[in-house]
C-alpha cells in the first residue's frame, strides 16, 4: 500500500469562531471554561473569539470538531471553519497599516 504524502491540499486548519454570552457570572464562566477547553486542546487565539488550530488531516480535524460540538454553552453561538493548508496560505494578515508575512507553520515530520 502507497502510503499518501502529506501536501498542502490534505493538512486541515480549523477555525472556531464564537460570540458567547457573558452578562452574567455563570455565563462567564462557562465561556471561560470553553476558551481554556479550546487552549487545552492545541488552539492558539488568532483573535479574542476566533482561535485556530492546525491538524495533520481531515480525519484529525474531526476529532477536534466533535471535541467542540461536545463543550458549546447552551448559550451564545459557535461557528467552525475548515479549510486547507494551502487555502490557509492565502491568508493576509494586517496589523495596523502595515501587512505582515503569515507566521511559519508546524514542521511536519515524516516517518517511514
Amino acid at each position: 500500500m502507497e502510503r499518501e504524502r502529506l501536501n498542502a491540499y490534505h493538512i486541515m486548519w480549523v477555525f472556531v469562531f464564537f460570540d458567547l454570552s457573558v452578562v452574567t457570572k455563570k455565563q462567564r464562566r462557562k465561556a471561560t471554561l470553553f476558551r481554556k477547553g479550546l487552549e487545552r486542546d492545541g488552539f492558539n487565539m488568532m483573535q479574542y473569539s476566533v482561535y485556530t488550530r492546525h491538524c495533520a488531516s481531515r480525519e484529525s480535524a474531526d476529532v477536534h470538531v466533535r471535541r467542540i460540538k461536545s463543550a458549546v454553552p447552551e448559550e451564545g453561538q459557535v461557528s467552525i471553519l475548515l479549510i486547507t493548508d494551502k487555502q490557509y496560505g492565502d491568508i493576509i494578515n494586517f496589523w495596523g497599516a502595515k501587512t505582515l508575512p503569515l507566521p511559519q507553520g508546524p514542521q511536519q515530520l515524516e516517518i517511514f
